[in-house]
């Protein structure tokens, strides 16, 4: 998709990877659909953490092929997630909200002979979650910058192996927000930090960057751009606005770090191509909508 007024306001060409309208609502389906065509015929069954949106995606691709999916999900997901998880025919395991609590919760499962596929940390979920990237290349020629969200680094690293293929050279930048910048800070000091506790309305992103999906950010030097609440929020509802798009606060983050870049340097920006991926659509509707709703003494 494109918007006439963003291009003016920012002064470059902007390209938007609508992945809020892919299945389960985000890019997620990518990786796992990936991840569960792969598996042996005699598999029991698949088990995973998530934050929402790669449990849904992989209950979706486990009922497809006739598995289970347990879903290991903080207790602090977002109801809207959690539902989403069980619609698409996957079973949530609520655990306490840290990553430490849902790796233990994913191990269990795996213990009992399921077959772990988690959320970024695993090359069939990065090659799978590549292909969006892929097809935008293929779709945008003479791409100068891709811009994608930074959570556990799945689609980052995915997009940097799609990027390095391509025939030109395509800079790949990654948005993450500033309540939950452990990625930049690992890059940063050379090493993954352990000391991870993230506060954003981004709640597909407070993830800590998985140890492959960092290698292949330092292997390509891929740099990331750290972004507040408000840019956050602006960024989503100038999507909603101008392109008439439902995302989320994660899905709008790359074109919040592009509305920062450009202001920091905005010389750097002028007339480059930049595709920008919205990752994700899935969000609670509800309190928007009650905010609608007269009061009962109004009534």
């Amino acid at each position: 998709m494109r918007s006439h007024a963003l291009d003016q306001q920012l002064g470059c060409e902007i390209f938007f990877k609508c992945e809020q309208l892919q299945v389960t609502g985000s890019f997620k389906f990518r990786g796992a659909s990936h991840a569960v065509s792969l598996l042996e015929k005699s598999c029991k069954g698949v088990a995973t953490h998530s934050s929402g949106n790669h449990g849904a995606a992989l209950a979706r691709a486990a009922d497809h092929h006739g598995l289970s999916a347990e879903v290991v999900m903080p207790e602090s997901a977002v109801r809207f997630k959690v539902d989403a998880v069980r619609r698409n025919g996957g079973t949530v395991h609520f655990c306490e909200a840290t990553q430490q609590a849902r790796e233990d919760g994913l191990r269990a499962w795996v213990e009992q002979g399921y077959e772990a596929i988690p959320p970024y940390d695993d090359d069939r979920i990065i090659a799978g979650q590549g292909s969006c990237a892929l097809e935008l290349i293929e779709q945008v020629p003479d791409l100068d910058v891709i811009i994608a969200p930074v959570g556990g680094g799945g689609l980052i690293a995915g997009t940097a192996l799609a990027a390095a293929r391509s025939k030109g050279r395509i800079l790949v930048l990654g948005a993450e927000p500033a309540g939950a910048d452990d990625t930049a800070r690992s890059l940063a000091a050379g090493r993954r930090v352990d000391r991870h506790h993230p506060l954003t309305i981004a709640d597909g992103l407070r993830a800590l960057v998985g140890e492959r999906n960092l290698k292949l950010m330092q292997r390509f030097g891929v740099e990331v751009i750290t972004v507040d609440e408000e840019r956050i929020l602006d960024a989503m509802g100038q999507v909603w606005t101008l392109l008439k798009q439902v995302v989320e606060p994660s899905g709008a983050i790359a074109l919040a770090a592009l509305i920062r870049a450009v202001a920091e340097e905005p010389d750097r920006w002028k007339g480059r191509r930049v595709g920008l991926i919205l990752s994700g659509g899935n969000l609670d509707v509800d309190p928007l909508i009650n905010t609608y709703r007269p009061a009962a003494s109004e009534q």
